[in-house]
């Protein structure tokens, strides 16, 4: 822990506490949460099911980010280090007066529920959310604390009193442990009355309590549904018939689709519980899915307008490189280099010498291209030698035609853009 220093404690629980730290790093500010457990090894401590999960969950935008594991062998002291949030949903609503909106319920309750979804899917169930373990910076909700998560695969029984005792569901009170991940949706759907009401939905101060708070809202459930709990033997299921006052009575001013979900969350048979994708598609959801369709469609135009524009910048860089190419091409073609003298074949002149009644004809010579073929490695053409077609014979005349014609050399071409 050189690495960190600790500023104050934000919270305590019965494992660990929970510190606000400064990294010496790089000076940003992250909670620190310490168990108050010792190990033994890193093996132990790689063998936890909290840091196992987070490794696993991360990163997902609802669920709390670990940034570092330290472990220190003397001591045996174990701490995670994780993101630092505002505040938890219990603080947010303590002593709260004015209601919070529907849009900020709806956001959050959203949010909630993708932290359930990405957690599901990823076979691990939570067991203990409540407003105490949901945390909020801003808009933005992250589910935390998973000190007690299970895989969704592993064998039942589970631990039999495990969640919070307000927030747990008709399976985990009736049964020696026979839940499921259902578990959480109920838990969220009390939750999701709490935001709204601030106050808790079942406040039961025991177990048996805790059921008879259950059945005044939602009513005595059949005996088809109790026959499924028949694994308990811990309590009796004499129960006395309640018909159950509902939920509008308590909560008057929600929307009847909030209402619907709510319903549907704290639904007494777990096989009839609406799970966390199901959630998600709910109506009352239907404002924010439509937003999030429309932002993601934004954001994928803008990646296809980013790709065009970089394709395009590229295309007339080439169109570029190959205009240059091609006007080098041309101004070669309209400017060829200008030879001095004649371009063609000539007829040498007559020569009348005295003396000499009859002089042989010479035809004129044929002078065949000074270029060779353009040169495919980009060096420079090289020029041939003129050769005269006719006679071996030469004049003393034509020796002296010969000197007195002037030798010229040809520029170099010049190199453009790569080309020439």
């Amino acid at each position: 822990m050189q690495k960190y220093k600790p500023i104050g404690k934000i919270g305590e629980g019965t494992f660990s506490d929970v510190l606000k730290t400064q990294s010496l790093r790089d000076g940003n500010y992250y909670a620190c949460k310490q168990m108050k457990q010792h190990f033994e090894s890193i093996e132990q401590v790689n063998s936890l099911r909290e840091i196992q999960a987070l490794r696993r969950l991360n990163p997902h935008p609802n669920i709390l980010m670990l940034h570092e594991v330290v472990f220190d062998r003397k001591s045996g002291c174990l701490a995670l280090i994780c993101e630092l949030m505002d505040m938890n949903i219990y603080e947010l609503i303590r002593g709260r007066r004015k209601p919070l909106s529907e849009k900020k319920i709806m956001n959050y309750m959203y949010q909630l529920c993708k932290s359930l979804d990405h957690m599901h899917r990823n076979g691990i169930f939570h067991r203990d959310v409540k407003p105490e373990n949901i945390l909020i910076k801003q808009d933005t909700l992250k589910l935390g604390d998973f000190g007690s998560c299970r895989s969704v695969y592993s064998k039942q029984p589970y631990t039999e009193y495990i969640s919070t005792r307000w927030y747990r569901a008709p399976e985990c009170l009736l049964t020696d442990g026979y839940y499921s991940y259902k578990m959480d949706m109920w838990s969220s759907g009390c939750v999701f009355y709490e935001i709204t009401s601030f106050h808790p939905l079942f406040p039961g101060s025991n177990e048996l309590d805790q059921i008879s708070k259950i059945h005044d809202i939602l009513g005595t459930p059949a005996k088809k549904t109790l026959n499924k709990f028949k694994q308990s033997r811990a309590m009796s299921f004499d129960f006395p018939f309640k018909k159950g006052t509902g939920l509008s009575p308590h909560v008057p001013n929600i929307s009847p689709k909030s209402l619907s979900l709510m319903y549907a969350m704290i639904e007494y048979d777990p096989d009839q519980r609406i799970g966390a994708h199901q959630a998600l598609q709910h109506p009352y959801f239907q404002e924010l899915r439509t937003a999030e369709k429309q932002a993601v469609t934004m954001h994928r135009k803008m990646r296809l307008a980013e790709n065009i524009v970089g394709q395009e910048s590229i295309n007339l860089w080439c169109i570029s490189k190959d205009g240059n190419r091609q006007h080098s091409l041309r101004k070669t073609q309209e400017n060829p280099i200008r030879h001095h003298g004649p371009s063609c074949g000539i007829e040498l002149p007559k020569l009348n010498v005295s003396g000499v009644t009859k002089l042989t004809s010479y035809p004129s010579p044929s002078f065949h291209s000074v270029f060779t073929e353009p040169a495919t490695n980009g060096e420079v053409p090289v020029l041939q030698p003129i050769k005269y077609i006719g006679t071996n014979h030469k004049s003393e005349k034509q020796k002296e035609l010969k000197s007195s014609m002037k030798q010229y050399h040809l520029p170099a071409i010049e190199r453009r853009g790569g080309g020439y």
